[in-house]
């Protein structure tokens, strides 16, 4: 697919003159580069959070990251998202209802957060491990269903396309279809994305999976875990703290899935 104006005009990314060389000889083009801003997350008036995310599907970021944080028990709890655009980047204003901003001023904490950074600005190790629930068992998927999964999502990332530079997380049915897809430059947006538009859209995530185009670290098997997705499928390796996490919360954690091969990591009774 590719981009065009009306692409450009999303704010997902922006042409500019670039130079080089190309088997040795030296070009000049217009090129596109994906878009990085800094997104402040207040919650009733209140600053929280300030994250470095592509201005796309703010208001699915916005949603998702307050689920996955555990600031929202659920999508009810928030009542309305304002933005507010400035040269210093982006504001996002976020109306919940009183029980969530009690949860939120019970365990503050500041994030700076860098690109793909998931932890960053956490203030104890308490709060780096939070409790999560266990999944329940089933339902089983075909090991082609994910194969199918990850390779439809390759061809469905139009700004990854255009720029190279940007992550993406999908929500796929039983049987491998991409129903939802969002893209970012950090790849836990891009998850926190996916997160909120499945609870706007009121898809639970436990009749699917979710593929990413990234490793599997410990906070995308978090987020995954808490969004009640039962099988989290990654373009790359998993490390020890993922695997581990996902086991105890009964998650399949699948890795390397690239053409028809993958690497199992945790409850391998899922995939057939």
């Amino acid at each position: 697919m590719k981009p065009d104006d009306a692409f450009l005009a999303r704010g997902g990314a922006q042409a500019l003159r670039v130079t080089g060389t190309r088997k040795g000889r030296p070009f000049e083009t217009r090129d596109w580069i994906a878009d990085e801003v800094p997104v402040a997350l207040e919650f009733n008036g209140i600053s929280h959070a300030v994250m470095l995310a592509t201005p796309l599907d703010l208001e699915d970021f916005a949603l998702g990251f307050s689920l996955s944080e555990g600031i929202l028990s659920g999508p009810q709890e928030l009542y309305g998202v304002e933005q507010q655009d400035s040269d210093a980047g982006i504001t996002l204003r976020l109306d919940v209802a009183s029980g969530a901003f009690a949860r939120l001023k019970g365990r503050r904490r500041t994030l700076a957060g860098r690109t793909g950074c998931g932890l960053c600005g956490t203030e104890s190790l308490a709060q780096v491990a939070r409790p999560l629930p266990v999944l329940a068992p089933g339902p089983v998927f075909r090991s082609e269903a994910v194969a199918r999964a990850m390779n439809e999502l390759r061809g469905l990332q139009v700004l990854q396309q255009a720029t190279g530079a940007v992550h993406a997380a999908a929500w796929c049915t039983a049987d491998g279809q991409v129903q939802l897809l969002r893209e970012d430059v950090g790849r836990h947006n891009a998850l926190d994305k996916l997160v909120g538009a499945l609870a706007a859209a009121g898809i639970a995530a436990a009749d699917g999976f979710i593929a990413v185009t990234s490793r599997a670290s410990f906070e995308m098997v978090q987020k995954a875990v808490l969004a009640g997705a039962p099988l989290l499928a990654a373009v790359s390796a998993a490390t020890s703290l993922a695997t581990a996490t996902a086991q105890a919360s009964g998650l399949t954690l699948a890795g390397f899935v690239r053409g028809e091969d993958l690497v199992v990591y945790s409850h391998p009774e899922r995939i057939v």
